[in-house]
């Protein structure tokens, strides 16, 4: 038995600087093709990803992004946006999202989740229509520094998780 998405999921860590360094086309169509791929309620798609490589428009994001000046230094970011009318938006594009940042870890490439819904600066600026939320921005690149791969703080995971009803601790190994 592989296990090379548990490891992805154990060893991946927000990363917010890059490496001045193109992440291939082909790692490019992986990633996005990743969130295509993702499941979604009654497959709906209610989806759609704009992916961003020039560095003029990469700053602009920045400057929208309170929480992520550092998306101006990735080699490309993706807008993540769902459909406002979808009931399971939100959840879905989440899942999307999830599948391209394991997808790019798996290459060795890192990411972090900028923002989080109602960013209509940055859909105006990537040509994103009214009928959709913008999700997320989520940069992508190349760490400049050796990620600490798997160094997670994490509560025990009978802390967070029961065996049947709430409370009784899941046993753990």
């Amino acid at each position: 038995m592989s296990d090379e998405v548990f490891d992805a999921v154990r060893t991946m860590v927000a990363v917010r600087d890059y490496a001045d360094r193109p992440v291939p086309d082909e790692v490019v169509t992986r990633i996005v093709e990743a969130a295509h791929l993702s499941a979604s309620s009654m497959n709906g798609q209610p989806w759609h990803f704009v992916v961003v490589r020039n560095r003029e428009q990469l700053q602009r994001l920045a400057g929208l992004a309170r929480t992520g000046p550092y998306i101006a230094g990735a080699a490309l970011a993706v807008v993540a946006a769902a459909e406002k009318d979808s009931r399971f938006g939100l959840s879905d594009a989440s899942r999307a999202i999830q599948s391209m940042m394991l997808t790019a870890w798996a290459d060795g490439v890192g990411s972090n989740w900028v923002g989080f819904s109602g960013m209509r600066e940055v859909a105006d600026l990537v040509g994103i229509p009214d009928e959709y939320d913008v999700v997320a921005i989520v940069p992508f690149g190349y760490p400049r520094h050796p990620a600490s791969r798997g160094r997670k703080k994490r509560k025990p995971l009978a802390v967070i998780a029961s065996a049947e009803t709430f409370g009784d601790p899941f046993p753990s190994s």
